[in-house]
């Protein structure tokens, strides 16, 4: 029976075998039906939104939340429309197929925290957007661009080490927001970094520590000042490309700029008012220069020299000076010919070339060449003497040279000058002394021949601060010169560089020294101004100045004088006894002649109208109906009756009336003027 019992168990087993593999199918057949079912609930598009394929256009709906999406969605435009935190649903999160997200222009005031942790571009400009946490960011670690312009994030605002979890990110936008410095904690993967419009003021040395990948900066819009960025700020981005600095107060460009890869550099609308010479050295791949909107009057000699791939350069809004100053910069860009677009290079001054272009100059840049030539003949005519002469060339000329931090190298400005009246230097030995409130007197020697000397005098001002200085050259054979229009009471820093004879054989202008050529300077300080010498200032006043003072002076005595008579005009007028036509002729013929006069002299024939003003008569000669007769006996009138201002009427009587020759006048009784009366003589 044990046999029997196991041979029908091994019998029955494939039969249970077969029964459990269908009901497994079954059970899988159920599965796939409902995810289908699900998979196809979740891919219908929402009704207030767009699909294409796995674009989801949400935009310009006036929503207040996020709808459901279906699960393959990509990107996802929710832009301009009124989602606030609250409407940003958790299940969003589990949307991991979303790689953008487009959220500007909504009503988020905080930074969003339930987003698909796939995002790799998020758009988050035009919220009211205060802080970014770290938690938030660390949700989304395969982030590459952050956009967060015109939101309100200050400094403090920014978590220390938000950026920590993100080391992806490539791109990050903070434009017009409130930073008031640079952000701290910043990824080294970070290549554009934009900080425009803002308030940032102060950049400090390790502000881009760590940013080597970094390739575009733009600091537009900032406060940014040369004494507030620290000297190696720039130079630890050594692959940076882009450098936009737009809109700040900066004098000169920030030393120390990356220079091995830089192709782009705007220093536009700054308050630059020198450029070094070196301070573009090195820039062998600059591609764009913009220096529009500055104070720019010159450029130091060298300064393109390794601008070998400059193809713009923009400097349109500058007072520039067009001297011999600038004539290397002439003989560069005709060397340079199509390969360069130049906008903006027009000349400020001399007057005689003022609106000209820099590049139209031919004529002028010429006579740099004659004066250099004529500075040639006089060094070997005089054969390098000592004779001086008290002759001092025009300053302000076009040789002369002004600007506030020429290239010339002066004493540093953060030294308490110890300099005295005199300077002594390898080839050079200079002495000054004042000789007014208001003129110095600059003497020296020389060892060897000089073509030139190029001679500048800088006024101190408060603290030993960097004021005004002006630059000119003088002949190799003067021995002294004379500085005058100087301030009172004031310090002067006078130096001098001599131009060596084999200066003439090297290219440029003369008063471009070399780089290396040591400098002598000294110092002075002038008077303060004795009564009368203030006298005579007073007294002393321009010849240009006069023709100017006569014709204000001439034009406002002309001007009272014409008040005063149309014053004297209207008084008279008034009382009647000037400027009153009226009362002249009333009174002459009332003395002159009366009623019979007028009636004698009508006998006269003659052609006139005589009137009477007020009381009067208008008496005008008829012309006679019958020929003229020998003796004519009488003549006829028409007497116009003329009102007097009382209005009424004179000269009606019945013995002037006539009956033979009445006729009436239409227009003067329309106009209620009375007939036309006759009377005989």
């Amino acid at each position: 029976m044990a046999t029997f019992g196991g041979v029908k168990l091994e019998a029955g087993l494939p039969l249970l075998f077969l029964s459990l593999t269908m009901a497994v199918c079954v059970l899988e057949f159920t599965a796939a039906t409902i995810q289908g079912y699900i998979g196809e609930k979740d891919a219908i598009c929402p009704s207030v939104c767009r699909c294409d394929e796995d674009f989801i256009y949400c935009n310009d709906r006036g929503l207040s939340s996020i709808p459901s999406l279906p699960a393959s969605a990509s990107v996802l435009y929710l832009q301009n429309n009124q989602i606030n935190n609250p409407g940003l649903p958790t299940s969003l999160e589990r949307q991991l197929t979303v790689r953008v997200v487009y959220l500007y222009d909504n009503e988020l005031d905080e930074f969003p925290v339930h987003l698909p942790p796939s995002v790799r571009e998020l758009h988050l400009q035009d919220n009211n957007i205060r802080t970014i946490p770290r938690t938030a960011l660390a949700r989304m670690p395969l982030l590459e661009k952050l956009h967060l312009d015109d939101n309100s994030i200050s400094t403090v605002s920014i978590e220390d080490q938000a950026f920590a979890d993100n080391p992806r990110l490539r791109l990050l936008f903070l434009s017009r927001n409130h930073l008031s410095s640079i952000p701290s904690g910043l990824p080294a993967s970070l290549e554009e970094l934009r900080l425009d419009d803002n308030r940032i003021s102060t950049i400090p040395t390790h502000a881009f520590r760590g940013l080597s990948s970094l390739r575009c900066l733009v600091l537009d819009g900032n406060l940014l000042a040369n004494q507030r960025i620290a000297d190696d700020t720039f130079s630890r981005l050594s692959n940076l490309t882009e450098l936009s600095l737009v809109r700040n107060s900066l004098q000169t460009p920030p030393v120390n700029l990356p220079k091995a890869h830089l192709q782009r550099l705007s220093l536009q609308e700054n308050a630059l008012i020198h450029m070094p010479r070196g301070s573009l050295d090195g820039m062998r791949r600059l591609q764009r220069l913009d220096l529009s909107g500055n104070n720019l009057t010159t450029l130091p000699r060298g300064l393109f020299k390794d601008l070998d791939n400059l193809g713009q350069l923009l400097v349109r809004g500058n007072p520039w000076h067009c001297g011999c100053n600038l004539r290397w910069l002439y003989d560069w860009l005709h060397a340079r010919g199509n390969s360069i677009t130049v906008r903006g290079l027009t000349c400020h001054g001399p007057e005689r070339v003022r609106e000209m272009a820099l590049k139209d100059l031919t004529s002028e840049m010429e006579e740099c060449d004659v004066v250099r030539s004529a500075g040639t003949k006089d060094r070997a005519g005089l054969g390098g003497g000592e004779g001086s002469t008290t002759n001092t060339p025009p300053q302000g000329s076009l040789f002369t040279l002004r600007s506030k931090r020429p290239g010339l190298g002066l004493p540093d400005s953060g030294l308490d000058y110890t300099l005295s009246s005199s300077g002594v230097g390898k080839s050079l030995a200079l002495n000054v002394k004042p000789l007014s409130h208001n003129s110095v007197r600059v003497t020296w020697s020389v060892a060897q021949p000089s073509s030139s000397f190029r001679l500048s005098w800088l006024r101190l001002g408060i603290g030993n601060a960097m004021g005004s200085i002006t630059e000119t050259l003088v002949r190799g054979d003067r021995r002294e010169y004379l500085l005058t229009s100087l301030q009172p009471r004031s310090s002067y820093i006078i130096c001098m560089v001599p131009m060596p004879a084999s200066s003439e054989n090297k290219e440029g202008i003369p008063g471009e020294a070399d780089a290396d050529e040591a400098q002598v300077c000294a110092k002075a300080e002038t008077s303060d101004p004795s009564p009368l010498e203030e006298d005579e200032d007073d007294n002393s006043l321009p010849l240009t100045v006069l023709p100017l003072t006569g014709i204000i002076g001439g034009a406002t005595a002309i001007v009272s004088l014409a008040l005063i008579f149309a014053i004297f005009c209207w008084y008279g007028h008034r009382s009647g006894h000037l400027c009153s036509r009226d009362h002249y002729t009333r009174k002459s013929s009332r003395k002159s002649k009366n009623y019979d006069d007028y009636i004698e002299s009508g006998t006269k024939k003659d052609n006139t109208i005589l009137e009477i003003r007020g009381p009067g008569l208008q008496m005008t000669p008829m012309a006679a109906c019958k020929p003229m007769q020998p003796k004519p006996l009488q003549e006829d009138y028409i007497i116009h009756t003329i009102f007097p201002s009382n209005g009424t009427g004179l000269y009606k009587g019945a013995n002037h009336m006539s009956n033979a020759r009445q006729s009436t006048n239409r227009g003067y009784r329309e106009g209620g003027i009375p007939d036309i009366d006759y009377s005989y003589t």
